[in-house]
């Protein structure tokens, strides 16, 4: 177990028109035993800076420190981590022991330690039963059983998981999210996952590392994430919001009142420090977070719309709604009244807390 620091790390890569940045200036903690993801869109930089706290790739600024040990230009082989590959990288000539073995043959671990080792390894993963099975008689997700088992075989300080679910159906994924956060959890090791998957972070993460060209958006809990994120990018990347333009019209350190083109909102202040009041702003909230309220409610953050649409899916109902200034908004009505889609005219209400006040980038 080990805490990963990343001090003002970039990483700058020739091309035929000048330099190119991946990785700009990147500030992380990671605290030991933590299951921490690294999560954007493609080419927002979370491979390459996983790469660098392998030491496959060597930043062009700044400093990685496992706890208090400067691992910056360590060589890969003497950083103790285990590695997890989106393509398992199983060894197709061996059997399943040899495969979780072969890092311990690396590091002249031999006889009954290797044997006790790999056995523990496998049992780990369930996966002790096929130790003399070859790569090629197993299924997806028992291979990337075995590559985690290869990961954790020799006792690394840390783990580190690049896209390890993106190759299998939809099912074992939902399966194998539970069991690589049972294996962190019980064996207690810092793994740092990347993925794109907003889904797979929000269910097993300890904490999120939101990455937008290369650049940090927000670090915090999935719960902070989801509820206050500082700007447009993260409310809409981790889940699905709906902005109205807002200008900010008072603040009592409680509370924020803005003034959009659906009327006058109020939101709880509890954005962190991110957030700039000074810049653009916008009022967002997420389609779970609508009430259809009566017509002649005169709760606050109340305002009228007409509906547009109403698709009926049993446990919800969807619904587009349009507000004064044109704007389409999406609401989710759960458990939903099928006679409700009748009317057009409706009221919507979001309760202050879920009114989430970001800056329009």
């Amino acid at each position: 177990m080990v805490a990963i620091h990343i001090q003002n790390v970039s990483k700058r890569f020739e091309q035929p028109t000048g330099l190119f940045t991946a990785v700009d200036n990147v500030n992380l903690s990671i605290p030991s035993g933590a299951l921490f993801f690294l999560l954007g869109p493609s080419g927002c930089g979370k491979t390459t800076l996983l790469r660098m706290i392998a030491g496959f790739s060597l930043p062009s600024d700044g400093h990685i420190r496992f706890d208090d040990q400067d691992m910056t230009f360590v060589p890969p082989y003497k950083r103790d981590t285990g590695m997890v590959f989106q393509s398992y990288a199983l060894w197709p000539h061996m059997t399943i022991g040899d495969n979780v073995g072969f890092g311990l043959d690396v590091r002249k671990i031999k006889g009954q330690e290797r044997s006790r080792r790999i056995n523990q390894a496998l049992e780990l993963v369930q996966m002790a039963h096929l130790r003399d099975r070859k790569p090629n008689q197993l299924s997806g997700g028992q291979q990337q059983r075995v590559a985690l088992a290869r990961a954790v075989a020799f006792g690394p300080k840390c783990m580190l998981l690049d896209e390890p679910l993106s190759n299998l159906d939809a099912k074992l994924r939902l399966e194998m999210r539970a069991e690589i956060r049972r294996i962190c959890k019980e064996t207690g090791i810092t793994a740092i996952y990347v993925t794109h998957d907003q889904k797979e972070a929000l269910s097993m993460a300890d904490g999120i590392a939101v990455m937008k060209l290369g650049v940090l958006q927000q670090q915090g809990t999935p719960s902070q994430l989801y509820r206050q994120p500082v700007n447009r990018f993260v409310a809409d990347f981790i889940g699905e919001s709906n902005f109205l333009p807002a200008t900010l019209t008072h603040t009592n350190g409680k509370t924020l009142t803005v003034q959009t083109p659906a009327g006058t909102l109020t939101a709880l202040h509890t954005q962190s420090s991110a957030l700039s009041l000074t810049a653009k702003l916008l009022a967002a909230f997420r389609p779970e977070a609508i009430q259809l309220v009566p017509l002649d409610s005169t709760a606050p953050n109340t305002f009228p719309g007409t509906r547009l649409s109403s698709t009926y899916l049993g446990e919800i109902a969807e619904h587009l709604i349009q507000v004064a200034d044109g704007t389409t908004i999406k609401v989710f009505e759960l458990n939903p009244l099928a006679e409700n889609a009748a009317s057009p005219q409706v009221t919507l209400h979001i309760p202050p807390e879920n009114v989430m006040i970001v800056n329009d980038s």
